[in-house]
């Protein structure tokens, strides 16, 4: 008699039980990355306007490369930030901290580090080693650029094989520690969003290693035409003879045998600015250029220039990209805006990518573009 009354209840456990687990099954398979670059390069960085609530991976920005080794160049400040952003899974326990290594001024060692077995061997035991030290997450590699120029850095032609070698070594090291700690630890890669970053490299090969692939979609300058473009745009525009953007670089990316769901879309938490020398029907897109100016991050546009000081805010609809022009000052601003932001979250969702990622935290310290990534992919979780 006991057994029918009980037997109904364990029922009803069993299927609310069901529902939960679907229902948080579902919401893992729907959770996007939202990873932030922090840059501690110029010293003791405020750790205090993060908000770990928002991200899922903060890049520590950056770890140098000397005589084969990854090395904290201000080590104290360094140890400093590393610690204060460790701090921050208490507020957010998921939260994971890697740091990244190189970026475009310190790519100058990577070639001569990643030549033999020996110096990729030491490299990646200096590296695991920082991410024991610091009880960190994992490593963000940020070669700019294998068998390339960029900012002067060495380059040979058998960096496209040696960049693969380098990843297999860091993520043998890594699996080593994930061993001895039982904690998953993760390897990235920073990379060009354009197609001559895959012509020298072995994406497909590299992608085995990776957990993410971050595609630096920004900077699409294009200087050597002399005019003004976006820097972050979504798709090709019309309005001028456009050489990159963010969705040929993920096509080029899939064609080339990277996963989609391991692609993480890049986003410009800043602007770019020129000076043109003649007024135009585009509002100073597509024309030429007679100075490159500063660039200023987000807050501060959104704040201070957005249709404000002789600005009118522009959109390219067939880019999705934004941009501000100043007709009596002839200054260009192309930059991400929430309504760009948008458009790129709604593009992560419809193709199947892992998420975003920023350059750089303190350009937005009021979070405005940080927010409406969160808005966006709450819709779909």
């Amino acid at each position: 008699m006991m057994l029918k009354k009980i037997l109904p209840l364990l029922l009803v456990a069993l299927f609310v039980t069901a529902i939960v687990f679907t229902s948080k099954a579902q919401s893992a398979k729907n959770k996007y990355v939202v990873i932030g670059y922090v840059g501690g390069y110029k010293g003791l960085y405020d750790t205090t306007m993060v908000d770990a609530r928002k991200l899922t991976h903060i890049n520590y920005a950056f770890v140098d490369l000397q005589d084969n080794r990854a090395y904290l160049r201000h080590r104290r400040t360094d140890t400093t930030n590393l610690q204060n952003l460790v701090k921050l899974k208490k507020i957010n326990p998921d939260l994971k901290v890697l740091i990244s290594i190189g970026g475009w001024a310190w790519s100058n060692n990577f070639s001569d580090m990643a030549l033999s077995d020996t110096s990729r061997l030491a490299f990646a035991k200096s590296a695991v080693g920082i991410i024991r030290q610091y009880k960190l997450d994992g490593i963000d590699i940020d070669w700019e650029y294998p068998d390339n120029k960029g900012a002067g850095n060495i380059f040979r032609a058998e960096d496209k094989q040696n960049y693969t070698l380098m990843f297999k070594a860091l993520r043998q090291q890594l699996d080593t520690l994930e061993k001895e700690t039982g904690k998953k630890l993760l390897l990235t890669a920073a990379v060009g969003g354009f197609k001559r970053f895959l012509q020298h490299t072995e994406m497909d090969k590299v992608a085995n290693y990776l957990n993410y692939i971050n595609l630096m979609t920004y900077d699409y300058l294009q200087d050597s035409l002399g005019i003004t473009v976006h820097h972050t745009n979504l798709y090709a525009s019309k309005k001028y003879y456009t050489r990159d953007d963010a969705n040929d670089a993920v096509k080029d990316f899939v064609a080339a045998g990277v996963p989609r769901n391991k692609l993480v879309m890049g986003i410009a938490f800043y602007g770019r600015s020129y000076r043109v020398a003649t007024d135009s029907t585009n509002h100073g897109l597509g024309v030429k250029t007679v100075e490159r100016m500063r660039g200023s991050g987000y807050t501060f546009i959104k704040d201070s220039l957005l249709n404000q000081n002789g600005f009118k805010y522009y959109r390219d609809n067939g880019a999705k990209a934004a941009y501000l022009y100043n007709a009596e000052t002839k200054q260009f601003i192309s930059m991400d805006d929430e309504w760009s932001v948008q458009k790129k979250c709604d593009y992560v969702k419809k193709s199947d990518m892992a998420g975003v990622m920023f350059w750089e935290y303190v350009e937005d310290k009021k979070e405005y573009l940080l927010n409406e990534i969160n808005k966006d992919f709450k819709k779909s979780r």
